[in-house]
């Protein structure tokens, strides 16, 4: 048989479309031909299969050799082709018995001794290949470092390998002693060390707002002093986020395996994302020639916290607004389209002044009116419009802090009543409540009459767009939530308007 035919994957974005590795040979002078749009990477590929198979004892035929990887107008990249197209050769050349490739997939990138080395994306063609409509899922034949990742995939087959040497053995009709062995997914129960929030002395209304905040996923900007614990703060928030479910495990993982940073011991951990300030708009929402996940894809079901969110340039911040609404980022090059997740929630600070001391009781603050509103433009009206709460985080007076101060409580205790107050909005909508669309917030988020005339007359006198009110209504609902409420009251209504400050005013 001079021809062999081999299935594997190739990643646009999120998907993992099926490609057909073509491979034959053919009499003429010997030469090694890879086609079917392949990038410089997978070019490569032909020095790599040709000193791994010689490395591992096998011939390259001295034949003209075609490897084609359908369809053709997909691009194809990285060094996942490796393994099929030195698989298509030996059995192309009869090297290998071929009348069981069909059942299995392969990827892995071949080092010159033959060696397996590791792909990124492999939980995302996992995932990819258990869903394929076409007939029964086949079996995936993978590097041995990859195998963890992609076995998360429920009742997938996943066949791990360290070397070309064990995937040709396993289909070597000689050799079913040494075949492949199943591999199977070992998830222990971590615990995540989160910063706790006992650290945190005083600041009861920022820790209340992050309460709330949890509890119904909206987002969120503080603004106070250096030194006033903002930080501290964004950082313990992740610990008190209701428990990931299986889904939005999935999700997040199979982000972070197209990065190539995906850990086990990191499974249903909310990701933390904290990029500096000097991160570009590319580095925010994704993109390159290959489009890859940037920091809200990577924080998807996660926290992306903002520090100095009015040092970030303000095109860079602009950026974040569809992705706010939307929960997706599309992603178009002139050869390349790609989407992305990116569920997150937001979590920024900033000082009140470039000098950071505005309104502190030592009065230190010299910032001129126009330098404090030039400082606040740098956030634009639409991206604060989509900020649920907004508020004051005071500098902590010196009797507040050492031996007098006062404990707060701790992470878990707030867990446990956020995930009381999410349980609740599971049970009524089967979502959290940031997420509830304009008819369901006229289902699920109607008021009394004190607090409908309550949330008229703060429309009214703080000129609020249609997108505030339905926000406000939101926050008032987590309020409730966290109540144990069935309805939404006047004090609900209240707590939530507080929360809507906007940057002081000079």
């Amino acid at each position: 048989m001079s021809l062999a035919v081999l299935k594997s994957r190739a990643l646009a974005g999120m998907a993992a479309p099926e490609v057909s590795v073509e491979v034959h040979l053919a009499n003429g002078l010997p030469s090694f031909t890879i086609v079917g749009l392949p990038d410089t990477e997978v070019k490569e590929s032909r020095d790599r299969v040709r000193a791994a198979l010689q490395n591992c004892g096998f011939e390259m035929p001295a034949r003209r050799i075609t490897a084609n990887l359908a369809p053709a107008d997909l691009p194809k990249e990285s060094g996942r082709f490796d393994l099929p197209i030195a698989l298509g050769i030996l059995a192309a050349s009869g090297q290998l018995p071929g009348d069981q490739l069909h059942h299995y997939e392969f990827a892995g990138e071949l080092s010159l001794s033959g060696q397996l080395r590791p792909i990124r994306g492999a939980l995302a063609m996992t995932f990819a290949m258990q869903r394929s409509p076409a007939g029964t899922p086949r079996a995936f034949i993978l590097p041995q470092a990859n195998a963890d990742e992609a076995a998360l995939v429920g009742d997938a087959c996943i066949y791990p390998a360290r070397s070309l040497l064990e995937v040709c053995a396993h289909f070597a009709a000689h050799a079913s002693h040494t075949a492949l062995q199943r591999h199977q997914p070992m998830l222990a129960a971590h615990v995540f060390p989160y910063p706790d929030f006992a650290d945190v002395q005083g600041q009861q209304q920022a820790r209340r707002a992050l309460e709330v905040a949890a509890a119904g996923g909206h987002n969120v900007l503080m603004v106070g002093p250096p030194g006033a614990g903002k930080t501290m703060l964004a950082s313990r928030f992740p610990g008190v986020l209701p428990p990931m479910s299986d889904e939005e495990a999935l999700e997040s993982a199979a982000v972070h395996s197209l990065g190539g940073h995906f850990k086990v011991e990191h499974w249903k951990r909310r990701p933390y994302r904290a990029p500096h300030q000097t991160a570009s708009g590319v580095a925010l929402v994704g993109g390159g020639n290959v489009p890859r996940p940037g920091e809200i894809s990577l924080a998807h079901c996660g926290v992306l916290f903002l520090d100095e969110i009015a040092e970030f340039q303000r095109r860079v911040l602009d950026v974040l607004r569809q992705p706010m609404e939307s929960g997706v980022i599309n992603i178009s090059r002139a050869a390349r389209q790609a989407e992305f997740p990116a569920r997150f929630q937001l979590i920024a600070a900033m000082n009140p002044c470039p000098c950071g001391y505005l309104g502190h009781a030592s009065g230190r603050c010299r910032c001129t009116p126009d330098a404090v509103l030039r400082y606040h433009s740098r956030l634009s009206g639409p991206l604060l419009d989509r900020i649920d709460l907004q508020i004051e985080v005071a500098a902590m007076p010196p009797a507040a802090l050492g031996r007098h101060a006062v404990a707060g409580e701790n992470t878990q205790a707030i867990a446990k009543r956020v995930a009381a107050a999410f349980a609740l909005q599971l049970a009524r909508q089967g979502k959290a409540n940031q997420r509830l669309s304009s008819t369901e917030i006229e289902q699920h988020c109607r008021l009394e009459t004190h607090g409908e005339q309550l949330l008229y007359g703060a429309m009214a006198r703080l000129h609020w767009s249609a997108r505030t009110y339905h926000r406000v209504l939101r926050v008032a609902r987590s309020i409730a939530d966290l109540a144990g409420s069935p309805h939404i009251t006047q004090p609900h209504v209240a707590e939530a308007i507080q929360y809507r400050r906007v940057l002081r005013e000079v």
